[in-house]
């Protein structure tokens, strides 16, 4: 007997130039006991992924915004999200049977929690990202009755999201477009109140797609950083951790690019900037001061 569908998860992926690990993902996706909704924005590829999509997985909502909207992709599918809780997913992402109705059934019992990060494991070897250590050895302080690790952000292609907190927040930000983008939002869901917890019991599956361009994406992720920093930051802390991230990245074009690109948006950075409450400020301070020497990415895609 088929088991019923969750009615309380939608997944959510966005895409670029990367059919066949699309298909793949959607192939494992659509094997689910869950049997959630998938909604997929296909950022304006050119090979064909729209296509194959409809011919291969008719039942799965596309939308075609006819650019790259990047992370903002994201916003336009949870429009068409009907579901109070999204799993967002990458297409080289997919998740381990039983993940999603554990996530809704934990979102469900702590009403104080807005995003709940998954334990990953590697593809095809089937080690653990090392980043899932740092996770789950956040040094954040955990209330009483919080049902993982609090976190300081989450990895957009490995967490479920309460969808209503993320479209009251604004989702993600157009001017960070990719790489990183994860941070601004999770710094305003804590400002709102929110808690970010990881779950090792949950469990995603990541296949590092080999279509990727590394130089762009840590390109965008250093500007990204900086951009949010210098936003949100105390003056202490956003001086405190440009001067360590200065310090830290590689002294070639690529960084260049990028710090030449994050000082030209200084002035519309200075003209929205809302430094956050002392006391998330402190806790991500606690962070950076544990993520020193982490060699573990800041995210995944």
């Amino acid at each position: 007997m088929t088991p019923p569908a969750e009615p309380r998860v939608t997944v959510l992926v966005i895409t670029h130039n990367r059919r066949r690990e699309l298909l793949h993902t959607l192939d494992r996706l659509a094997e689910l006991p869950e049997r959630p909704p998938v909604v997929v924005v296909d950022n304006g590829s050119t090979d064909g992924t729209a296509q194959a999509v409809a011919h291969r997985h008719p039942e799965v909502t596309l939308l075609r915004p006819g650019g790259n909207l990047g992370a903002v992709g994201r916003n336009l599918g949870a429009r068409h999200v009907t579901t109070p809780y999204i799993a967002f997913c990458d297409d080289d992402t997919w998740w381990e049977p039983g993940s999603l109705r554990r996530a809704v059934d934990l979102l469900d019992a702590h009403p104080e929690v807005a995003t709940v990060t998954a334990r990953i494991v590697v593809e095809p070897a089937g080690h653990e990202d090392p980043i899932v250590e740092e996770l789950r050895g956040s040094p954040l302080p955990r209330p009483a009755g919080l049902p993982g690790p609090a976190l300081g952000s989450f990895l957009a292609g490995a967490s479920v999201l309460r969808a209503e907190p993320f479209r009251r927040a604004g989702g993600f930000s157009p001017r960070l477009w990719l790489g990183g983008e994860e941070e601004l939002l999770a710094a305003d869901l804590m400002a709102a109140g929110w808690w970010l917890v990881f779950d090792e019991e949950m469990l995603l599956h990541h296949r590092p797609s080999t279509l990727r361009d590394p130089s762009r994406r840590r390109a965008d992720g250093i500007r990204n950083t900086l951009w949010f920093t210098w936003l949100r930051r105390t003056p202490r802390s956003a001086l405190r951790r440009t001067a360590a991230l200065l310090g830290s990245v590689p002294r070639d074009l690529t960084t260049a690019r990028a710090l030449a690109r994050a000082a030209a948006g200084v002035p519309w950075v200075l003209r929205e900037r809302r430094p956050l409450p002392a006391e998330v400020d402190h806790r991500l301070t606690l962070l950076e001061e544990a993520q020193r020497t982490s060699k573990a990415r800041r995210y995944i895609g």
